[in-house]
């Protein structure tokens, strides 16, 4: 069933599209050249996606910082359309230092330069969405989640999320935050689902719930059927990709979910963003939910 009107969901008070843009492929290894990255932003703002995700890490090493947020700001202030509705999603906590090593620094102190850093590089006044990235074994997440509050008191950020959080994270986050957390960004995909606890708690406290890699990094129907036979079955019933058709299972799953598939082709973001005029049946989600 298609819908006359982009379908919108909340983050907070602010409208986004119901599917995002994740940027994270444009920037790490394996990264396309810039002109195509540009032309998959741009594609992505020509079909009405006002929700991209990006973080100060997504880069190659630590030469490169900073990347995906400079590229997304280019890429923004050379479309020729309205881009005042774009809500950029940025994060910090998360470093990579080379080699495709993560490692973690979620001190007040970090945070707090790291988001001067984003500002900078986004080219504005306050940061739309800002999360904390990851969790910091050497942190006390208390520490870590109270300087994004003083970010946020601060009026350098306007929202506040965390990523890749358990249940007692959000809801500590929530309470330190003084019930403003507004997202929760964890993995979710048909290969990766023991985040189901953490969604059904945002469909609980009406927080977004932003899947990440939610298409499982698998890029080929083929891999996704043989790995998920019931969603390459059903797609194949539909006559859509089975990446549409998994979009679409976690939209139906509730109203908070809004997934941010990364995209480094046009073509790529066009077919994802499709899955909001696909309307499963709730046996249709039934099946899948349990394949």
């Amino acid at each position: 069933m298609a819908t006359d009107t982009p379908i919108t969901r909340s983050i907070g008070d602010v409208q986004v599209s119901a599917i995002g843009l994740g940027g994270m492929p444009m920037s790490i290894e394996g990264r396309p050249d810039e002109a195509r990255s540009i032309a998959t932003i741009h594609a992505a703002l020509e079909i009405g996606i006002t929700l991209i995700d990006t973080a100060d890490a997504y880069h190659l090493d630590s030469s490169d910082i900073g990347h995906n947020e400079t590229l997304i700001a280019k890429a923004l202030s050379s479309y020729g359309g309205d881009t005042s509705e774009v809500l950029v999603a940025t994060k910090g906590g998360h470093l990579r230092p080379g080699g495709g090593a993560w490692t973690q620094d979620g001190s007040p102190e970090h945070l707090k330069q790291a988001a001067e850093d984003s500002l900078k590089r986004l080219g504005v006044e306050a940061i739309g969405l800002y999360q904390f990235h990851r969790p910091d074994p050497k942190t006390p997440y208390e520490d870590s989640i109270g300087a994004i509050r003083d970010l946020l008191d601060a009026g350098k950020i306007r929202m506040a999320g965390i990523s890749n959080a358990n249940p007692d994270q959000i809801r500590q986050a929530n309470e330190i935050l003084g019930g403003r957390l507004v997202s929760v960004q964890n993995q979710f995909s048909p290969a990766f689902r023991s985040s189901e606890p953490e969604l059904e708690l945002c469909d609980e406290l009406g927080i977004a719930f932003l899947p990440w890699s939610p298409l499982g990094g698998i890029s080929k129907a083929g891999d996704l059927g043989s790995k998920h036979p019931a969603f390459h079955q059903l797609a194949d019933e539909l006559g859509v990709s089975p990446q549409k058709l998994t979009l679409a299972w976690m939209l139906a799953k509730s109203p908070v979910v809004i997934p941010i598939p990364g995209a480094s082709r046009p073509e790529t973001i066009r077919d994802s963003y499709s899955a909001i005029d696909l309307t499963l049946t709730p046996e249709q989600v039934a099946t899948l939910d349990a394949s």
